[in-house]
């Protein structure tokens, strides 16, 4: 068998390389101008390599009981790692996957394909614009991992954009976004602020040094209008490879501070990360 090669390609959001893992068979690593974004192994669909996509897992694992197929809408696709990872856990899952970069989702579908009836369908569109058009109760979760480069942009970070959410998930439903801040928060504190807003419970799923202001990095932030199973990403969180703690209730109120929600006209995309806080090689 040959070894695989890596691949190079132009995409609407830069250059795209997807690299074989030598250590898995067919792992394939995902970066956009150096920037890993996605991660897959076609043989293992339930690896997720990247410590957020983990605790975006542990988030849909407690939205139902396990293996119940799930109503899933994404924003922001990558290479897909989290849709493979549902459709393999949960099988019947009905997933729908708003990926803005059209010449992205083609380089993905030619090199890292989707298997027969995964139940997967990708739309070549904004993520703002696609979960406008959604209708009312249409999904049990919504999955935010929306980035422009390494920043989140302002249209997935305001008030306007948590209703719109909020109106798209079913009463029982999870939102679940990945986010990156870092000290002294003022991004991540004012969005936690904006979806408490519209939500009545919240979450935030992150390794301490994060929280604690030792370094840029990812944090999920959860929300739903129904209590939270946090007994169960706690237990998930704390047993990755790399921890990470769960806050919620007072303490997360605490972090959250006197930030204000963020309306359309004054929403910012996420800070600049450091020199090498996400890039690779």
């Amino acid at each position: 068998m040959n070894d695989p090669i890596p691949v190079t390609r132009a995409v609407d959001g830069g250059t795209a390389k997807l690299m074989p893992d030598v250590d898995r068979a067919r792992a394939w690593l995902l970066t956009v101008d150096g920037a890993p974004q996605s991660y897959v192994d076609l043989d293992d669909p339930e690896h997720l390599e990247f410590e957020y996509a983990r605790r975006l897992g542990h988030v849909l694992d407690c939205a139902a009981p396990e293996g119940e197929p799930l109503d899933v809408l994404h924003l922001g696709g990558g290479a897909l790692s989290l849709p493979r990872r549902v459709a393999a856990t949960r099988p019947g899952s009905r997933q729908t996957v708003a990926e803005r970069d059209g010449r992205l989702s083609a380089l993905v579908a030619e090199c890292l394909p989707l298997p027969p009836g995964s139940g997967i369908t990708v739309h070549t569109a904004d993520a703002r614009a696609f979960l406008a058009g959604r209708p009312d109760d249409s999904a049990d979760a919504v999955v935010a991992d929306v980035f422009g480069g390494s920043r989140v942009p302002a249209q997935v970070t305001s008030l306007d954009y948590a209703r719109e959410a909020a109106r798209v998930l079913r009463p029982g439903g999870v939102y679940a976004a990945n986010l990156a801040d870092g000290a002294p928060f003022a991004f991540l504190r004012s969005q936690l602020a904006t979806f408490a807003a519209v939500f009545t419970e919240l979450a935030l799923i992150a390794e301490p040094p994060v929280l604690k202001g030792r370094r840029f990095g990812n944090a999920v932030l959860v929300a739903a209008r129904v209590p939270l199973d946090l007994a169960g990403l706690s237990r998930r969180a704390a047993a990755d490879a790399f921890p990470a703690r769960v806050e919620h209730g007072p303490a997360l109120a605490r972090f959250t501070g006197n930030a204000r929600p963020v309306r359309d006209a004054d929403a910012v995309a996420s800070p600049e990360p450091p020199a090498g806080a996400f890039g690779i090689g």
